[in-house]
């Protein structure tokens, strides 16, 4: 019991205390203490240099050509869970992404990861919608 030894002084019991309560309200907001999030939803590609997130809470930009480039990989979405249209490349596909945000800008500034999910994931998401490009 030599850690016990660190909680007998009201002060130490209140720094542990304190330590407990920041991560608990930092697991509760969704963010990571290293601010790192998960966010699923419609990655949306419309044209060159151009990509955005739609989740539950918004639209996130994640590229905007001659601006805005989130650091990081975008998603590799399977061919088959992906809708493209005009015979491009461009189109949409439903994924689930750890990111860093910037929620005053509604940009996207790192993509840590992402994984692609069936197209019926975020067709059957009630707060999603689907894109119409």
């Amino acid at each position: 019991m030599r850690y016990a030894s660190l909680f007998r002084t009201p002060a130490s019991r209140c720094a542990a205390l304190l330590v407990l309560t920041a991560l608990i309200a930092a697991t509760a907001s969704g963010k990571a203490p290293d601010g790192i999030e998960n966010r699923c939803g419609w990655f949306v590609n419309p044209s060159p240099g151009n990509a955005s997130l739609l989740d539950r809470d918004g639209e996130w930009t994640v590229a905007m050509q001659g601006g805005h480039q989130a650091e990081g990989n975008w998603p590799s979405i399977d061919k088959k869970q992906w809708v493209a249209y005009g015979g491009t490349g461009y189109g949409y596909g439903c994924t689930c992404m750890r990111v860093v945000t910037d929620a005053e800008e509604d940009t996207i500034k790192r993509i840590v990861s992402s994984q692609s999910k069936p197209l019926l994931q975020c067709r059957r998401d009630p707060k999603l919608t689907e894109p119409r490009l």
